[in-house]
């Protein structure tokens, strides 16, 4: 079929180009588009301070070793952002940006993705937009007159310095927040439940080890034995240590209501602040999809959806593929997926 591609991937950050690896040995026709103005994805986007919890050689995407940050154990969101640019470099990928695509529609024989006034036609699509441009704020009665802003709005302390702030959310976004945020402002947490902190010296390494065996047990029909949750939902990495050790960690329940100067809980003082800092998590990015009709969550086997068999989801989760929101964990899930895609178009039957 002149002009459609095998396989169109929208979304170039590291689910897109996991793909995009495995799409260039599989020796299928595609392209990949990403809504971004540089390579990078997301990782672009974080706050400066932001550091894997695990050391480089253990965050690679296939193919290429995650090079060692000088200084650094854990390297920061701009040592993910180089080694991105270079390992689509490195590859040689076929990266169009910046295309912002505003929708996947079914055109017969083939899906059609469209950006504006330009489309690409595809015998697979593969939606790799992960979550980072669907940031989640919980509905709260009230209204506050101050300043609100979430976890993607944030790029580092210091324009907060001597202000009041409220941190919500009981992730490790929320307690490296507050650990930063505590230094320079008057911090107080709060929380839906109290937080977990994992022992010190449990990083990604342990974490990516423990979801390995689960799912390994999982793919065996053996009992599941609890994933890294059981191990908590914090990462206790050097700032939280230190803001633990500042007294800073203690959080609140999560309040009732907002207020024009602040929050408050039923039967308790109202809190006074300046500003409030929603840590409160993303939903998938999946607004392109709209015209598919497949609804809000995609029900999918495997990264294939079920209800349309030319649609594969990558990186959004343990939903499309363990850890896949993770640099390896995308690289595990992109590889099943794209073997499947490339069984599906040879008209053999699709691997689980």
């Amino acid at each position: 079929m002149p002009g459609v591609h095998d396989v169109v991937v929208v979304g170039g950050g590291q689910a897109g180009l996991a793909a995009g690896y495995f799409l260039r040995r599989s020796g299928l026709d595609f392209v990949i588009l990403d809504d971004q103005d540089a390579p990078g994805g997301a990782w672009q986007h974080y706050w400066p301070s932001l550091q894997l919890f695990s050391p480089a050689e253990h965050s690679p995407l296939p193919g290429w070793w995650m090079p060692r940050q000088p200084g650094r154990e854990f390297p920061d969101a701009g040592h993910v952002v180089d080694y991105l640019t270079r390992y689509e470099r490195r590859y040689r990928l076929p990266v169009r940006r910046p295309v912002r695509v505003d929708g996947v529609h079914d055109a017969g024989p083939h899906l059609l993705v469209s950006a504006g006034e330009r489309s690409w036609s595809a015998r697979v699509v593969i939606s790799a937009t992960g979550t980072w441009s669907a940031p989640h704020v919980p509905v709260v009665p009230g209204v506050f007159g101050g300043r609100q802003l979430h976890t993607a709005d944030y790029r580092g302390p210091e324009e907060f310095a001597g202000e009041r702030v409220v941190v919500v959310g009981g992730g490790n976004s929320a307690a490296q927040i507050l650990a930063e945020v505590s230094t320079v402002a008057e911090t107080t947490w709060v929380t839906r439940r109290p937080p977990r902190f994992m022992p010190d010296g449990v990083d990604g390494r342990v974490l990516f080890d423990v979801a390995t065996r689960r799912e390994a047990a999982r793919r065996a029909g053996l009992p599941d034995t609890g994933g890294p949750r059981q191990l908590g939902d914090i990462v206790v990495v050097d700032a939280v240590r230190e803001a633990r050790e500042r007294g800073v960690l203690r959080a609140r329940p999560m309040f009732d209501r907002l207020t024009e100067r602040g929050v408050a809980w039923a039967g308790a003082p109202e809190l006074d602040c300046d500003v409030i800092i929603w840590c409160t998590g993303f939903r998938p990015a999946l607004q392109h999809l709209a015209p598919l009709g497949l609804g809000d969550r995609v029900e999918v086997d495997g990264t294939r959806s079920v209800r349309e068999p030319r649609l594969h989801l990558l990186g959004y989760g343990d939903w499309t593929g363990w850890a896949s929101a993770t640099l390896i964990g995308a690289g595990r899930a992109a590889k099943r997926a794209v073997a499947r895609i490339v069984e599906q178009l040879s008209g053999g039957a699709a691997a689980g």
